[in-house]
């Protein structure tokens, strides 16, 4: 596979785990943006809700998805748009290798701030707030910065083999080792 075939995709979402009844209401936290960024030519993409149909073809294409918390996160927010079984697609969530070797789960902002040196440029509660005020420039930047260091992160463990993250134990950067050819 070659990475032209490859995509990274995050959404942000309209609504609180609060407002929806907790994680068992992902499905009712509604799309406010979702980016992509494609390998093949380069460039990232906004879609926002009504543009979920456009959003979900190009998922569809993909011969590899990839995310942060993609499968138990995004896809969940999305599935309500479509009829097509997302957890199908042919996913590399970051975050789901990183639990399965760690057992436990490290957060986005962890990873890139000890892999890539760079921190995370606001959180969720931020892009709430953004797409309550109308602020989607400001809410698709960040969305396109999430999938922007996903897509850093991917490229490290690609060509290096492993992630670092902070380990509380110990007190310092650790590695956890990746396999994604």
């Amino acid at each position: 596979m070659t990475t032209s075939d490859v995509v990274v995709f995050d959404l942000e979402t309209q609504r609180a785990f609060s407002e929806v009844g907790g994680r068992n209401g992902l499905a009712k936290m509604g799309i406010s943006v979702g980016v992509l960024y494609r390998y093949k030519d380069g460039r990232y993409y906004d879609y926002g809700e009504h543009q979920v149909d456009d959003l979900v073809a190009a998922l569809r294409r993909s011969r590899l998805v990839v995310g942060f918390n993609v499968l138990h996160f995004d896809y969940h927010v999305l599935q309500p748009y479509t009829d097509f079984p997302l957890h199908t697609l042919p996913t590399l969530d970051i975050l789901d290798h990183v639990h399965r070797a760690l057992g436990f789960r490290v957060k986005l902002d962890t990873l890139a701030r000890h892999t890539l040196g760079v921190p995370k440029g606001g959180n969720g509660l931020l892009a709430l707030h953004w797409w309550r005020t109308g602020q989607l420039d400001r809410l698709r930047e960040y969305c396109r910065q999430d999938v922007e260091i996903t897509r850093r992160l991917y490229e490290f463990g690609r060509n290096h083999g492993y992630l670092l993250y902070w380990d509380r134990r110990l007190k310092r950067p650790a590695r956890v080792d990746v396999s994604w050819t």
